[in-house]
């Protein structure tokens, strides 16, 4: 009896790599807890002081997240799991806001959940918010893990592109595509700021934006095998694209690399295509997952951060993005 006590103790036990990123979730949330005068954490709007629990509760989160994504056998599964526990608690509040909880929204006022009006409506406001803030924030600390972690709409694209399985064929002029949207929608953005259009205009437009990536993940993705929303239409995943390399974490296939194409059926971002592969590096639309990490037998696709090894630049990496995930579920709210 006391063995199996001590070998379920064990398993539910979190390694010592996990408890970092715990940690920083504690460290930052108790920043925001004693520093911003409006209550942030949802618990704390509905009951004083028990914004605490919270914070001990997202920190267990982290490191239970950390030991899952870390191994490379569960972590494609949990992190489609955790990315659609983010959304879901995400829109769960936006849906609660809309029926009059004002508690579970930002500031009590309604914004568009549109990823693409973090671009379009600093554009068109000529001012940078919080949104944006938030989002370069991220690019900065993790690189490209808003596209496969933070965003509140992707998570839906994942789940659409896993609900067949993954394609192997890759998608044909995809960065002709998804530069061409981000340049026009863009300039949408300009035109009405520029001709001073009415609001009107503007709601319309970003309607009309968010319709389509609606339509663009039930129609295409789950047709293609691939996240056809995040890497051809969204102009955040455009963006994050060249941003990412202003983050020093990298993704590379070595010179091991067999060229078996295995990893092309586990990558749902299209970056890994037979050029890619021969390149010796994931295409610009990789968002460092790690879905294809379990793929590859010969462990031949390495995280690298400076002259860190491939398992501490994995880790550092991973303790980045828990940390924020973590985070931004507990502040997570329109």
């Amino acid at each position: 009896m006391q063995l199996k006590f001590l070998q379920a103790l064990k398993k539910t036990a979190f390694t010592p790599l996990a408890l970092i990123p715990a940690l920083l979730t504690i460290l930052l949330l108790a920043f925001v807890e004693w520093k911003v005068k409006m209550p942030m954490l949802l618990l704390e709007r509905f009951f004083p002081g028990w914004g605490w629990i919270e914070v001990l509760v997202l920190a267990a989160y982290a490191a239970f997240l950390f030991d899952k994504l870390h191994n490379v056998k569960t972590s494609a599964l949990w992190r489609r799991r955790s990315w659609t526990i983010f959304a879901v608690f995400f829109f769960a509040q936006l849906v609660a806001g809309l029926l009059g909880c004002d508690n579970c929204l930002m500031t009590g006022k309604l914004h568009f959940p549109i990823p693409a009006l973090i671009i379009e409506g600093a554009v068109y406001r000529l001012n940078i918010g919080f949104m944006p803030l938030l989002f370069l924030s991220t690019v900065i600390l993790s690189g490209p893990a808003w596209c496969s972690q933070l965003c509140y709409f992707g998570a839906f694209d994942n789940l659409a592109a896993y609900s067949r399985k993954i394609g192997n064929k890759r998608i044909v002029n995809r960065n002709a595509i998804k530069n061409s949207f981000f340049v026009l929608m863009l300039a949408g953005a300009i035109l009405l700021r520029m001709f001073n259009a009415p609001v009107l205009y503007a709601i319309v437009g970003a309607s009309i934006i968010g319709v389509t990536g609606v339509l663009v993940i039930l129609l295409f993705s789950p047709r293609k095998g691939k996240m056809v929303h995040c890497v051809t239409w969204c102009p955040v995943g455009t963006l994050i694209q060249y941003l990412k390399f202003v983050n020093p974490f990298r993704m590379e296939i070595n010179q091991g690399c067999t060229e078996c194409m295995l990893c092309t059926m586990k990558c749902p971002y299209d970056a890994l295509n037979r050029e890619d592969i021969a390149n010796r590096k994931p295409g610009l639309s990789c968002t460092y997952c790690g879905d294809c990490l379990d793929s590859c037998q010969g462990n031949h696709i390495e995280y690298r951060f400076f002259r860190l090894s491939p398992v501490k630049s994995r880790n550092l990496w991973l303790i980045v993005t828990v940390t924020l995930h973590a985070v931004f579920l507990g502040l997570a709210r329109m």
